[in-house]
């Protein structure tokens, strides 16, 4: 009797702690989506340069990768969440200062444009994988191989925009980077 009654208390608390995870995947993907949209939003303003941007992504990419490493056993403990809260605090940070030094970026200039463009799709494809996760077509393993996935694009955008300069062709590989995350994106939410 002893052990069916622990055996039931095990059973109701992993169906509890289901939906918490879900919740957190959910907030740190929301998360990843709403801090894109800032960079985006800088570098649109002009408070940011390419260069900033591309070191802002850096350290987007560095949280896509804690994300994938803590979610790719399918449970997320407390610690990492923890990890991943404090790196997404630390990115947060890094846009505002960067958004509020004095240095400018020009807006108008082809580079400029072309890595605005490819924060926007990164911050499309973030909320797509946060809407993924708390709609639940997404569990938490496809969404560690998704944000690792996104990891590598963002690192790909930071090595463009490293001199302050994204040229046409560093653009064409990122978008093909992208294309190949948008179809995986939709495999995953869709199996």
């Amino acid at each position: 009797m002893i052990r069916t009654t622990t055996l039931w208390a095990w059973v109701c608390a992993a169906a509890l702690a289901t939906p918490a995870l879900a919740q957190t995947a959910t907030t740190e993907a929301a998360r990843d989506a709403a801090q894109q949209q800032r960079i985006e939003g800088g570098l649109q303003s002009g408070a940011l340069s390419t260069r900033e941007a591309g070191r802002l992504e850096r350290e987007q990419a560095g949280v896509a990768h804690l994300q994938a490493h803590a979610n790719a056993d399918g449970t997320l403990t407390s610690a990492e969440s923890a990890r991943i809260k404090a790196a997404q605090d630390r990115a947060s940070r890094s846009i505002a200062t960067q958004k509020h030094d004095a240095q400018t970026g020009n807006p108008a200039s082809a580079s400029s444009r072309r890595m605005q463009a490819d924060v926007a799709r990164n911050r499309n494809q973030q909320a797509r994988i946060a809407q993924g996760t708390k709609s639940g077509s997404l569990d938490s393993t496809e969404m560690a191989t998704l944000e690792r996935a996104q990891s590598r694009t963002d690192r790909a955008e930071a090595r463009a925009a490293s001199d302050g300069h994204v040229g046409a062709v560093g653009q064409a590989r990122i978008q093909g980077r992208d294309d190949v995350q948008s179809a995986r994106i939709h495999k995953h939410k869709h199996d």
